[in-house]
């Protein structure tokens, strides 16, 4: 079995898996967190049906990310979790499945469904298998932690975009879609992205509420024309899009921010920051 290594682990969250626990609890219980513990619920109760969850390392993002996986842990675990992340790092294929084996963090191991991983494969026009995408890119791995924490193994299916328009956006979700069908998968999808990169606190705050507001209506059009014209330095809109193409495929009616801030409402430096969402679909 092929074992992808934790990359990222010392930098963007601990290395020890103790530490890394009390970090993760940190964030949950941070000012900026959802002020408690995760408690996941013993039965799959899936009112939402996509989550949008930040990247950065937990120090900056892990209280905002926290919102999403509370949500997550309240639902219950499905069967696998889809995560899209943007690339960051322009290797590999433009739409990058991570077709098999498990990936390794500091808690353990998430393994590769790669039954349901070979049938979004087939039914996607542009996704192609590719590991070397995600050797060195961190914005899958750092949602596996609190995935970890809450509910120990987990099953997953990576994806890496570095090509994000909505038109591939709509086909990768068309293919997920049809591919949960097929199978009769119980599937959380987690969009990983960061907002506006390296803006004063308010001017990345306005920028990014006109983002948030498209994220509320299931708009992913929207967003795409909003990040385009205003100059909104999101790093990904296409994990996005495809989280609210599925949800309006399979009946969300609306999105919800969870929590919104900056990095600058984490340290106090507000002259240059960088943007955290929480949201989901429901």
């Amino acid at each position: 079995m092929v074992t992808r290594p934790p990359v990222v682990a010392g930098q963007f969250y601990e290395a020890d898996p103790d530490r890394l626990r009390s970090r993760i609890e940190w964030c949950f219980t941070h000012k900026l967190g959802p002020g408690k513990l995760p408690k996941p619920s013993g039965t799959r109760r899936p009112e939402s049906k996509g989550f949008i969850a930040p990247h950065a390392g937990y120090m900056f993002s892990g209280p905002i990310a926290a919102h999403t996986y509370l949500k997550i842990a309240e639902e219950g675990k499905p069967d696998t979790f889809i995560i899209l992340g943007p690339n960051h790092t322009g290797t590999g294929a433009p739409i990058a499945v991570y077709p098999d084996g498990e990936w390794l963090t500091p808690l353990g191991k998430a393994i590769v469904d790669a039954e349901l991983a070979a049938e979004i494969l087939r039914r996607s026009r542009v996704a192609a298998p590719d590991r070397s995408a995600h050797e060195s890119e961190h914005s899958i791995e750092v949602q596996l932690p609190f995935l970890q924490y809450i509910f120990g193994e987990v099953s997953i299916v990576p994806i890496a975009m570095l090509y994000q328009t909505p038109q591939i956006a709509k086909d990768l979700a068309s293919a997920i879609v049809e591919a949960v069908r097929e199978l009769g998968r119980d599937v959380v999808v987690i969009a990983s992205t960061d907002m506006s990169h390296y803006e004063p606190h308010e001017l990345a705050v306005r920028k990014d509420h006109i983002v948030l507001d498209r994220i509320e209506a299931l708009d992913p059009e929207g967003l795409y024309d909003a990040v385009l014209t205003r100059g909104i330095s999101m790093c990904g809109p296409g994990p996005a899009m495809v989280m609210l193409y599925f949800s309006k495929s399979l009946g969300a009616t609306k999105g919800e921010v969870l929590k919104y801030a900056t990095s600058g409402d984490v340290t106090g430096e507000k002259a240059w920051v960088v943007g955290y969402a929480a949201a989901r679909a429901l």
